[in-house]
């Protein structure tokens, strides 16, 4: 109840603050393949933002250049799927008169749960993101696995996160709302591990988060696992500091840009910078200059 209170009392105080912005029209998650490069850079709120509210958020946003968001659960801002309808309205508003665009939400839910029960339960919690993201304004959620139990069979648990992932798809199309599978999770953190995961969830709404893990470049090597993926790539891709040495990502852009990718690359930044809106500008900025490169 206190929890429902500071974010009721949160949002009254955004509205009462007097942010009015230029609006962009929504970006249209349906066509991930444009004409040209349509990339843009946005920010998920899992570490460097995670202490911020929306209006603090908007406001470093902009200032840095970042052009989108995908909103952490539990951090924060409180985009919760306890929100009520009339506060779900109103942090769309917010978005809505900003420059910068509620990408869609980053939730933990996960689908490799030993226990049938904890797995039915996600799969609900997932359907309320899915709910949530549609009234706040978001066009998807993302979603992982964690990881292969070694007292289950692979193929099993690989079965199991699929066939989840088709449930969630199908409810998240009736709301408009992609599904993003994060390329996340011990083992399943593998790009052929989530390959064969991504056979069994053939649904057209789930698509791929690709995660920029160093399993990318192990095996074959980083080419070899882009391609088994790139056909199922969904509207967003995370991605660390860009420079970042051990990572890469000039390959990575290049890669994009060839298959006309038109998605969010997303910062999922590590380090811990003192001036973090110092940080992202100088990311947006090494961005633009990586898309030039690549292009």
């Amino acid at each position: 109840m206190k929890d429902q209170m500071q974010r009721r009392d949160f949002i009254r105080g955004t509205l009462s603050s007097g942010i009015v912005l230029a609006s962009l029209p929504l970006y249209n998650c349906a066509n991930v393949l444009g004409d040209g490069n349509q990339m843009k850079l946005g920010l998920v709120t899992y570490l460097w933002a995670k202490n911020w509210t929306i209006p603090e958020l908007l406001t470093n946003c902009e200032k840095s250049g970042i052009q989108g968001v995908e909103l952490r659960s539990t951090h924060a801002h409180g985009v919760e799927t306890s929100l009520s309808k009339k506060e779900r309205e109103e942090v769309k508003k917010l978005f809505k008169n900003s420059k910068v665009e509620l990408v869609g939400l980053g939730s933990a839910e996960e689908y490799d749960q030993k226990d049938p029960a904890l797995v039915k339960q996600s799969i609900e919690n997932t359907k309320a993101f899915i709910k949530l993201s549609h009234d706040v304004g978001g066009s998807g959620v993302k979603v992982r696995p964690n990881h292969l139990h070694p007292d289950v069979p692979e193929e099993q648990t690989i079965e199991q996160i699929g066939k989840a992932l088709n449930e969630v798809a199908i409810y998240g199309a009736d709301y408009g709302q992609e599904i993003r599978v994060e390329v996340h999770g011990r083992g399943t953190q593998q790009p052929e591990i989530m390959k064969r995961i991504m056979d069994v969830a053939d649904h057209p709404n789930v698509g791929v988060c690709w995660n920029c893990n160093k399993q990318d470049l192990e095996g074959k090597g980083f080419g070899h696992n882009f391609n088994l993926l790139k056909e199922r790539f969904g509207n967003t891709v995370h991605i660390r500091e860009l420079n970042s040495t051990d990572y890469p990502y000039d390959k990575l852009m290049e890669s994009l840009v060839a298959m006309n990718y038109g998605g969010w690359l997303l910062l999922e930044c590590r380090t811990k910078p003192e001036d973090i809106i110092k940080a992202m500008t100088e990311q947006k900025r090494m961005f633009d200059a990586t898309i030039e490169k690549a292009t």
